[in-house]
Parts: C-alpha cells; structure tokens; sequence
C-alpha cells in the first residue's frame, strides 16, 4: 500500500456518496416503509431520534469505511473496474457481519436484504468513485 495514491478528495466525496445511497435506499419509495415494519420502529420514533448523533456517527463511519477502501485501493493499477469491484467484495463481506448478527437478532431475511444491499451498493459506489479519481 502506497498512502501517496490515497486520494483524500476523493476518499470524502465516496463517504459522502453513502448519504446518498441511504436517502434514496430508506425512503419510504423505496425500502423505508419494509424497514421500518421489520426494525418494528414508527415514523414518529424515527424523528425523536438525535439527529445530530444519527448523522455525525453515520457520517465518521462512511468516513472510515470509505478510507479504509481508499486504502485496499492504494496501487497505481486501480481503475474503475477494479474499485468497483474491491468495493462489491466489500460490501459482501458486510453484507454478510449483518446477517450474522440479524440471525441472532432474530430479524428476518428481508431486513438482512435491505441492510446489507444498502452495504453492498454504496460500497460498490464508494469503490467506484475512489477507483476512478486517479
């Protein structure tokens, strides 16, 4: 690993990217309302949450997840293809710490398949924009 071919812009935009995804992943359209039922959470509990705690956390953690690939991704060699790819494996490699814990958890599938889809897409993501700003 090179940390001179970490490209920090790049690193913060990929993080910031997982914002993204997650709006558009947990909004009611699309998978929000099915998570909601199988995190057996309300609307109503969800905007009592500490929004500054949810959204700084989330945001340090994309960081790191987004650095860390950064890092894996450090070669001269890595193009698009590849950061999308190094960021897939990733995602199922978290994709599959939700399920075991889900399991224990007694969650069902379908909250493990919308976890961790959520994982895998905006790793994918996050690789491909790391990968291609060379």
């Amino acid at each position: 690993m090179d940390m001179s071919l970490v490209n920090w812009p790049a690193v913060i935009v990929a993080a910031l990217s997982g914002f993204a995804v997650g709006g558009i992943w947990y909004a009611p359209p699309l998978f929000g309302n099915a998570w909601m039922a199988d995190s057996k959470l309300t609307a109503e509990e969800i905007q009592k949450g500490n929004k500054g705690k949810i959204f700084g956390f989330t945001a340090l953690f994309s960081l790191i997840m987004a650095a860390n690939l950064a890092m894996f991704l450090a070669d001269a060699k890595t193009d698009v293809t590849w950061g999308a790819t190094a960021g897939f494996l990733a995602g199922i490699w978290t994709f599959g710490a939700i399920a075991i814990h889900s399991l224990f958890e007694l969650r069902s599938w379908r909250y493990i398949f919308i976890n961790g889809g959520y994982s895998i897409v905006s790793l994918t993501l996050m690789g491909a924009i790391i990968g291609l700003w060379r």
